[in-house]
């Protein structure tokens, strides 16, 4: 199809949820992750009632143009578009790169009569390179073409060593199929995100990921237990030939036992074994250095993820602010129960 065949085409929002074989569609695109499925979409829209508008351009039975986008309307922060919540990232799929621009101007007229305040992408690159960036992360994925043999050796000293101190230390990794395992990994993950001075996801999220995803063989719940205590956990989600480690949780006081790098570890030899060819480390905050250190000792291929936001009132994309307001110290100081009132009450308005 030509440039200007295409330009022409519907790109109209569909709703991947009921849309029948909508993953057997994008299965046949490279770009393609977990995050342009229906069944994050699911989650995402029967977690926090966003309403999925995936902008999609199909021709002949094939996926020429997509971008996933969340309409998040809240009494709260407003309404707006978002591709996609609390997602690392969601690339659009774009057959022609001379059709981004067409893409976005859709979005804005969309946007522009839905009354959005914004509506902000997720991607690693595409647009044009004079549009301001609101924010930027790292990326990094690890090619699991290679076997685990192989991709041990490429791992960094100080990562070998953690693994084996955990080995040593007689760590056990098992995987959780049970709801309890859940509830488990949602203890640890309170407890984590308090250390790091955010509230929870509303359990309701982690609910709708274990019917959804975890107990349809879409993902895996690992655990970490020392001396039948769980002290760690990990999340991981896949989709075609691909895997995004996307939350970790780890009990601090066994820190020294290095647990996650057995979780990571175990992961890897797993999903190599079972034939998929890459590994995500999803995203990391530019100011997050030591966590860009950790995920680098994996022998990681590095990328910038930038997010881009164009505001409704300005009628153009702008930079973000070079500081957001925090309120870390606040969180840190709440006891759990609070933590989790917040956090069911909050998510869904900052999606």
């Amino acid at each position: 199809m030509t440039l200007s065949e295409l330009e022409n085409v519907n790109f109209e929002p569909l709703n991947p949820i009921n849309y029948p074989g909508w993953d057997k569609l994008l299965e046949t695109n490279s770009v393609a992750s977990f995050f342009h499925s229906s069944i994050w979409s699911k989650v995402l829209a029967d977690t926090y009632k966003y309403k999925p508008l995936y902008f999609t351009t199909l021709v002949d039975g094939q996926m020429q143009c997509l971008i996933p986008m969340m309409e998040v309307d809240s009494i709260l922060t407003g309404r707006r578009g978002v591709s996609l919540p609390f997602s690392d990232y969601c690339e659009p799929i774009i057959s022609e790169q001379h059709c981004v621009e067409n893409a976005v101007e859709s979005l804005v007229n969309f946007g522009r009569k839905a009354g959005w305040k914004y509506f902000e992408l997720r991607i690693g690159g595409g647009l044009p390179e004079d549009w301001p960036v609101y924010k930027s992360f790292y990326g990094h994925r690890l090619s699991l073409l290679q076997d685990s043999a192989t991709i041990f050796s490429g791992l960094k000293r100080t990562v070998k060593q953690n693994i084996n101190k955990a080995q040593r230390k007689e760590v056990q990794v098992e995987e959780g199929s049970s709801l309890s395992s859940l509830k488990e990994y949602y203890r640890l993950n309170c407890v984590t995100r308090k250390r790091h001075g955010l509230p929870p996801q509303p359990f309701s999220f982690f609910k709708s990921i274990f019917d959804n995803i975890i107990s349809q063989k879409l993902g895996l719940v690992l655990l970490a237990y020392y001396k039948n205590i769980p002290i760690a956990g990990g999340m991981f989600f896949q989709f075609d030939d691909k895997v995004i480690y996307k939350y970790n949780a780890l009990d601090k006081k066994f820190q020294d036992l290095r647990p996650n790098d057995l979780i990571t570890w175990w992961a890897i030899k797993r999903f190599c074994k079972e034939g998929f060819k890459n590994f995500s480390f999803g995203r990391t905050e530019t100011s997050n250095e030591g966590l860009r250190r950790f995920k680098k000792g994996w022998g990681v291929e590095e990328s910038i993820i930038r997010y881009y936001r164009y505001i409704f009132s300005q009628e153009k994309f702008v930079e973000g602010p070079e500081r957001e307001i925090s309120n870390i110290f606040l969180f840190k100081k709440m006891p759990i129960p609070l933590l989790k009132m917040a956090g069911t009450l909050l998510y869904k308005h900052i999606g």
